[in-house]
């Protein structure tokens, strides 16, 4: 017989032994494993002399440089670079070489595996014959663990060429310091597409970069080819989704002889369109056109099609005061009790027609919608963040304020008659180190320690009458849940509004 001394040793170790063969497939599901290039030699040069020779030629002639300031996406082709790698230099070309972006993100269209939604890879870096591309690990895991539209799945990019034909470019226009976000879009519906806009928007902005992979027009005529795909490349200039889809449809109905498709990424153009389209500070900018008829290996008879597009952002001036006229408010109030009528009502929402909404209004603001009914607070929310257009916002503070303030019933259908309904647009929050910078009946306060936070609108000093003390502590202890001078240890923050109400404009 064995002693329990015995016993309790081959005990330990056996779980030991199970801790080690744990600790090793922990180890071995998170090893890197990168993504060895799949189309070096058929579509690009297979050894690093040849392929930069061969891009560096390709940089040499093709569209120089416009100056474009502030270059947030381009959109580029991804056929073999013997065809299509004069464009794409064009569209790289328009990137500074010296800007240094926290992330590229690289959209391409799926060409072998069906799924919905956007893959992302998260194993490893991308390897290319001019060296390795990082990949930002932890963002691509992060966003695939935030949203359901994003999956993990290595098929879709092991064979896929629209991502990797990219890098060489990159690789030479900004040497080695990017690092990427590879996604492959498998979407097959508007409505995907703009999930993934709504996923990626928080990173649309002048820290990072999209490359956008996509050719135009499959195998038509020649000339039919150069009609066609100027009619998409007009769509997404415009800006608009709709006007893209629109395109696309009327060329297909056309009849035109071997049109395969107008816009083979078009998901991933799609997408970029729904991340700028309410965005009144993004230009489009056609910089060329080309298809495989223009080369020396191809025949008019059946080409494809390569557009070299660039969307940059506009800087808005120091001097330049955010203002929102008469006609624009009245406009807002309008969608904000429209908003409350159909929600409360009938539980939908009709967004207005952004078309005929002025640039005031898709700019990105924060809002707060206030409800009173007999001259009696009846519910009041709002959001400090500026990551939609101002109108949406209003519409979703209205119905926020209507139904999800705590402190009141939600809105009867009764009632909406009898309010009145007040918006304050925001100025972007500014934090300050001494009391004394607050104005009273100007700046509205934001606190916060740790998790805790609260606000005061500026309306509220001037309505209540308080000192700029009292004005802290009754936000610190009733809004931020801290206590009275709980504001003494916390963070503050100012901002403006514009308040507007009914019957202001009345």
């Amino acid at each position: 017989m064995c002693s329990n001394s015995s016993r309790f040793q081959r005990l330990a170790l056996s779980l030991l032994l199970c801790l080690c063969v744990i600790s090793l497939y922990s180890l071995a599901q998170r090893a890197q494993v990168d993504r060895q290039p799949v189309v070096a030699g058929p579509f690009y040069p297979g050894s690093e002399g040849e392929l930069r020779s061969m891009v560096k030629d390709l940089f040499s002639r093709a569209v120089p440089s416009k100056n474009i300031k502030n270059v947030v996406a381009v959109i580029s082709p991804h056929a073999g670079y013997v065809f299509s790698g004069g464009v794409a230099a064009s569209s790289f070309n328009q990137i500074d070489p010296a800007k240094r972006y926290e992330n590229i993100f690289v959209l391409g269209p799926s060409h072998y595996v069906a799924f919905e939604g956007g893959a992302i890879y998260s194993k490893g870096d991308f390897i290319t014959p001019l060296g390795r591309v990082k990949v930002n690990t932890k963002l691509a895991q992060e966003l695939i663990d935030k949203y359901d539209i994003f999956v993990s799945r290595d098929d879709a990019h092991l064979a896929e060429h629209s991502v990797e034909v990219q890098l060489p470019f990159l690789q030479y226009r900004l040497g080695k310091d990017f690092s990427i976000v590879p996604i492959v879009l498998g979407a097959s519906s508007p409505e995907s597409c703009r999930k993934i806009a709504d996923a990626l928007r928080p990173y649309f902005n002048q820290k990072n970069l999209f490359v956008i992979s996509t050719d135009f027009s499959h195998y038509p005529p020649y000339d039919d080819a150069v009609r066609v795909d100027r009619r998409t490349a007009e769509a997404v200039a415009s800006r608009s989704p709709e006007n893209l889809l629109k395109a696309m449809k009327s060329n297909g109905q056309e009849g035109i002889p071997n049109l395969a498709t107008s816009l083979c990424g078009w998901p991933c153009v799609l997408t970029l369109l729904y991340l700028v389209q309410d965005d009144p500070q993004a230009e489009v900018s056609i910089i060329q056109y080309k298809n495989s008829g223009d080369s020396n290996y191809g025949q008019k008879s059946q080409v494809v099609g390569y557009t070299a597009i660039v969307v940059s952002l506009k800087e808005k001036k120091e001097t330049e005061k955010f203002n929102l006229n008469e006609q624009e408010k009245r406009t807002l109030l309008q969608i904000a009790r429209r908003t409350i009528e159909d929600y409360v009502k009938n539980r939908r929402v009709d967004d207005p027609d952004a078309t005929k909404l002025s640039a005031n209004l898709k700019a990105r603001c924060g809002a707060f919608v206030t409800l009173q009914k007999n001259d009696q607070l009846r519910g009041c929310i709002g959001r400090f963040d500026a990551g939609e257009p101002l109108y949406k916002v209003v519409q979703q503070m209205a119905i926020a304020a209507a139904t999800q303030d705590y402190r009141f019933p939600q809105v009867e259908p009764q009632e909406i008659g009898r309010l009145e309904i007040e918006i304050s647009v925001l100025t972007p929050m500014k934090r300050i180190t001494s009391i004394d910078e607050i104005e009273l009946g100007r700046h509205g306060i934001y606190i916060k320690k740790g998790m805790q936070a609260g606000t005061f609108l500026p309306q509220v000093a001037t309505e209540t009458g308080w000192s700029r003390e009292e004005f802290l502590g009754h936000c610190a202890q009733e809004k931020a849940g801290i206590g009275w001078d709980g504001w003494k240890e916390a963070e503050i923050y100012v901002y403006e509004a514009m308040v507007f109400s009914e019957k202001d404009l009345k």
